[in-house]
C-alpha cells in the first residue's frame, strides 16, 4: 500500500493543479470509496481506493498527452464553465484522452496555452517556485514612456503585492499607444492587464507568444499541435529540482 495526499493524486491524474484540487476537496467535491472527503490532510492509495471528483473516477494509467494550443479570444482556459461560456476543451475535442489547460489565459486574451494530462508537470510549470518564463505581445492605449517602462521592469504595486521584475521589449510607442513584449515569471490572475493599468495604460490586445521556451510557430489560431518528445524533456529539465 502506498498512500498519497488526495490533492497530489488528483493532480497526478491530470485533472487540475494541486492548489485547485485543494479547493475541490474543501468544497466537498471529492469522494474516496463513495464517501466525501473534505480535509486536506486526507490520503488515499491510487491502486486500491476509488477516487472521484464531481463523480468522475480518476484513472492513473492513461498515456501522457502534451498539446500546444493557440487559444482564440472568447474561450475560457478551463475544463468547464457553469455560465456556459465556451472553453478550450471544445478546441481539442477530437483528442480521446482527457487533457486540461496548464494555467490561465483569460477570456479576452489569446495565444499559447499548454494542455496535458500530466499533472506533475502541469503543477510545476504553474508553480511560482520554478519561475517559468511567459512572454506576451501587448497593444496598449496611452503613452508608455521611459518612467513607466522602468516601473514595470522593477515591479509595480498591485492589490496582491509587488510584482517581480519584468523584461520589456518596446516595439512601438507614441503619445496615444504602444506595442510591447513583456516577459514575467509569475502567474497571478490577469497580471499583465493589472500591471499595465497600474502605470496608466489600458490593454487593447494581449497575446501570449511564448511559454517555457515554446512558441506559436506553425500553429494557427484555434489549432493545436502535439509536443515532441524532446520538447517534453526540455520542459521537465526546466522545472527539475525537487517537488514543491
Amino acid at each position: 500500500m502506498s498512500e498519497e495526499r488526495l490533492q497530489k493524486l488528483i493532480s497526478r491524474a491530470g485533472l487540475m493543479s494541486r492548489r485547485e484540487a485543494e479547493d475541490f476537496i474543501t468544497a466537498g467535491r471529492v469522494t474516496v470509496d463513495g464517501k466525501i472527503v473534505s480535509t486536506l490532510g486526507a490520503r488515499a492509495d491510487a491502486q486500491i481506493n476509488k477516487i472521484c471528483v464531481d463523480g468522475q473516477v480518476l484513472h492513473f494509467d492513461a498515456e501522457k498527452v502534451y498539446l500546444l494550443l493557440n487559444k482564440p479570444e472568447g474561450f475560457l482556459s478551463a475544463a468547464k464553465d457553469k455560465r456556459g461560456c465556451p472553453t478550450v476543451m471544445e478546441l481539442v475535442k477530437d483528442i480521446s484522452t482527457r487533457v486540461y489547460p496548464c494555467g490561465r489565459l483569460d477570456l479576452n486574451s489569446s495565444g499559447l496555452i499548454l494542455m496535458t494530462n500530466d499533472g506533475e508537470l502541469m503543477n510545476r510549470l504553474i508553480h511560482p517556485k520554478f519561475k517559468v518564463p511567459k512572454t506576451y505581445r501587448v497593444k496598449v492605449e496611452g503613452e508608455l514612456n521611459a518612467e513607466k517602462i522602468s516601473q514595470l521592469q522593477n515591479g509595480v504595486e498591485l492589490d496582491d503585492g509587488l510584482t517581480a521584475p519584468a523584461e520589456i521589449n518596446l516595439l512601438h510607442s507614441d503619445k496615444n499607444s504602444a506595442t510591447l513584449e513583456i516577459t514575467i515569471h509569475e502567474g497571478r490572475n490577469r497580471q499583465i492587464r493589472r500591471m499595465l493599468a497600474a502605470v496608466g495604460c489600458g490593454v487593447k490586445k494581449l497575446v501570449r507568444i511564448n511559454f517555457a521556451g515554446l512558441t506559436l510557430d506553425g500553429v494557427a489560431v484555434g489549432k493545436y499541435r502535439h509536443l515532441t518528445a524532446d520538447e517534453v524533456k526540455l520542459l521537465y529539465k526546466l522545472v527539475e529540482g525537487g517537488k514543491d
